[in-house]
């Protein structure tokens, strides 16, 4: 495969390293370490000290499952080192405790799982949360070097990005959640200062990845919420940074599933556990013992399964395996004693001398026998209650060879997004998972077929490997991105040239947005006025004779006036539906169809009863829909969904759909701001042109510019713009030091 790091080392940071160190009559043992970040991510990983795209010295750097004597360390590490790729992070068992069993948790998981009630929100284990995030931030920085990339993975480590930026603000970070990340309101049961940290801290590294759009969303509508950063498409500015956040649904090692599943010795296993099980259909339930993944509900599904459908009973297995997990937290003990209770109920209720319904294994299988009981198995039924991804469902189906077997998968893991071939089911619905049983066991061989070859297309497509080149590809795009755009911005001798040059022409044109250009936005459009300092702005800058200004705003025609009217500036509205020459009339350009006023409204007013807080504003040529004061969450989705609604009543029609600063406006197809400004482009030989704009719709006037004009986007969003300022502030100081130029002459 070939990398995308170039020379680059990566370091991988999670909380626990691939190896896992025992110690047994004095000597240390290592081992493999289990869990679906080792297993899913080692594929990827290995392959980046097999290629000659990378150095073969990438580190993998966490704890290493045990406390390990001061005096022991250093062999340790030079073990872990040479043999392992591996750097560990030191902690004695004190500190993980209430570090991992702790915070980890007894907060952070439950709470992200949806299971506030479990939830605890102790001092002490947060302060020791932000020291461990501290060690690592120590561990990380004694072996990184400045052309490094870091990757930090899960909830464990939620604060280090930022603390490594700190340290080293030059290194591309990136972070990916391996869990859900909740909703604004029940990340907001967190004490404010915990979540503000949280945010805080994932907000250090470049990019940050989910595995799926809802929870991207989440997190950026709790980024606003608690940190007051909008974003736009997923892109959010913190100081001179922009971090992207964005959606990587994690594959798994498809070719090792499925080729595992072909061996000969993984078929004889598989040949032998149907006959074992006396030839009736398996059910295979296979999960961690952890409370988010149903497994309660699904022994109670099975039962109900067993009474509605009797004629079913000695004919169907559930081949029940729990993984241990967690030992030191109490729910989880007191969950296996229930899991033994329940299994022990429905065996003694349904089962007969010839026949048990449930087989129960507590352990963790190794690949082989795991392989050769997804091999064996007819059915897998896996319904968390709220799961990241859950990487056992891609696993089932990559590991039947045959493509028989259906999956049933709760719509509650991350993986249903890609998996929907599979039988979806609620799965606090006892119902309708022992219905979903009775229609895997009932699904024609030909349907189970064309479904599984369906979703082996897509894993095998999208495997980890892929996954996680995507997101390093995407990771130093950001860097690459950010130099690109630092390269742009209006300082230093850039800016001074800017200055110089208009300094120097003897005819100037100067193409000015208003809204995000020359004032920032507000919640109530007619709040946007002018203030006194930009007034004085445009005054020294039209009183020079060399100026031809023109203000080309998306503003009605009448606010225009009422603004800037008097003065001797031209005026552009509503995108070039109306023009003002200087000291002129108002001029209409374009003639819009008639009556399409009256079938445009009813839409837009449907969805303004629809979201609170969102309202209509009529101009003369163009109807604009707002939502800034509107839920940013409920809004996004009305807004997406009125777009599409809009762009099917437009299709046929003179008219367009234009999506702004947190509105949509209808407008004329040949109404746009590049036509609007050409007649000031054809009429005279300008020696100095600067034109200035924050959206889209001045993305049309920069295209049409000549090459040497000076363009000028405001804001870090890509754009056709040879320039970029942060803000209207940053820009309106760019425009009083022109304005003095001009001024003192």
């Amino acid at each position: 495969m070939e990398s995308n790091l170039g020379m680059k080392r990566l370091l991988v940071v999670s909380n626990r390293l691939p190896v896992t160190i025992d110690k047994k009559q004095g000597e240390y043992i290592f081992k493999e370490s289990v869990g679906g970040l080792v297993s899913g991510f080692s594929a990827y990983f290995n392959s980046l000290q097999n290629t000659a795209f990378t150095e073969k010295d990438s580190v993998w750097i966490g704890w290493p499952g045990l406390s390990v004597e001061m005096s022991d360390q250093p062999a340790i590490r030079e073990r872990l080192s040479k043999e392992f790729g591996a750097f560990p992070v030191f902690l004695d068992e004190a500190t993980m405790d209430k570090f991992y069993l702790g915070f980890c948790n007894k907060t952070i998981w439950p709470l992200f799982h949806y299971f506030f009630s479990l939830t605890k929100f102790e001092d002490d284990l947060w302060e020791q949360y932000v020291a461990v995030n501290k060690v690592f931030c120590d561990a990380v920085c004694q072996i990184a070097r400045p052309d490094d990339v870091i990757w930090i993975h899960d909830y464990h480590l939620m604060l280090l990005p930022e603390m490594l930026r700190q340290r080293m603000p030059d290194v591309p970070i990136g972070f990916f959640l391996h869990i859900p990340f909740p909703d604004y309101e029940i990340f907001r049961l967190l004490p404010r200062r915990w979540g503000a940290a949280i945010m805080e801290g994932l907000l250090g590294a470049d990019l940050i990845g989910f595995h799926t759009i809802d929870y991207t969303q989440h997190f950026l509508n709790s980024v606003a919420r608690i940190l007051g950063l909008a974003h736009a498409l997923g892109r959010v500015r913190i100081g001179e940074r922009t971090v992207r956040v964005d959606t990587f649904p994690m594959g798994i090692d498809f070719a090792k599933y499925h080729e595992t599943a072909k061996q000969p010795r993984v078929i004889r296993e598989s040949e032998r556990l149907r006959r074992m099980l006396g030839d009736r259909k398996i059910i295979l339930s296979v999960d961690r013992l952890d409370y988010t993944k149903g497994i309660a509900n699904r022994l109670e599904a099975f039962a109900l399964f067993l009474e509605q459908n009797p004629h079913w009973q000695e004919k169907v297995t559930l081949a029940l395996v729990v993984v241990p997990s967690r030992v030191g937290v109490d729910q989880y003990q007191s969950m296996k004693r229930n899991i033994d209770e329940t299994v022990g109920r429905i065996n003694g209720r349904f089962g007969t001398l010839r026949w048990v319904p449930i087989v129960y294994q507590y352990r963790y299988l190794p690949l082989s026998p795991l392989v050769a009981l997804y091999s064996a198995s007819d059915v897998a039924l896996i319904t968390p209650l709220r799961d990241g991804m859950n990487l056992v469902a891609k696993e089932y189906v990559a590991a039947k060879a045959d493509n028989q077997g259906v999956l049933i998968l709760s719509e509650m893991a991350g993986a249903a997004k890609e998996l929907d071939q599979a039988i979806m089911v609620n799965p606090n619905s006892i119902e309708e998972i022992a219905g979903s049983i009775k229609e895997a066991l009932e699904m024609p061989e030909h349907e189970q077929q064309r479904r599984n070859q369906g979703m082996q297309v897509l894993l095998a497509k999208y495997d980890v490997i892929r996954w996680a080149d995507l997101f390093i590809k995407q990771l130093l795009g950001m860097r690459e991105s950010e130099r690109k755009a630092a390269a742009k911005i209006v300082a230093g001798q850039l800016r001074n040239a800017i200055l110089q040059e208009y300094g120097a022409a003897q005819k100037r044109l100067i193409l000015l947005d208003y809204d995000g250009t020359l004032v920032p936005f507000a919640n109530d459009p007619l709040a946007a006025v002018p203030d006194d300092c930009l007034l004085q702005t445009l005054e020294k800058i039209v009183s020079d004779e060399r100026n031809d200004v023109v203000i080309v705003s998306g503003r009605e025609k009448g606010i225009l006036q009422q603004w800037l009217g008097h003065l001797p500036l031209h005026m552009i509205a509503e995108h070039g539906a109306w023009c003002r020459q200087k000291s002129g009339d108002w001029e209409k350009a374009i003639n819009m169809p008639p009556d399409w006023r009256t079938q445009v409204l009813p839409i837009l007013q449907f969805y303004v009863d629809l979201l609170p807080g969102s309202f209509i504003e009529e101009k003369d040529c163009s109807v604009v829909w707002h939502y800034r004061k509107a839920e940013k969450e409920i809004a996004d989705f009305r807004a997406n969904e009125l777009k599409w609604e809009l762009i099917n009543f437009t299709m046929h029609t003179d008219l367009q759909v234009l999506e702004g600063n947190r509105i949509l406006e209808i407008r004329h197809k040949l109404i746009n701001k590049g036509a609007a400004v050409k007649p000031w482009l054809d009429r005279a030989d300008y020696e100095f042109i600067l034109a200035a704009g924050d959206d889209r719709t001045d993305e049309d006037l920069f295209k049409i510019l000549p090459p040497d004009a000076c363009s000028i986007k405001i804001g870090m969003l890509e754009t056709k713009a040879k320039y970029i300022v942060h803000s209207p502030e940053d820009f309106c100081t760019l425009l009083a030091e022109i304005a003095e130029i001009g001024y003192k002459r």
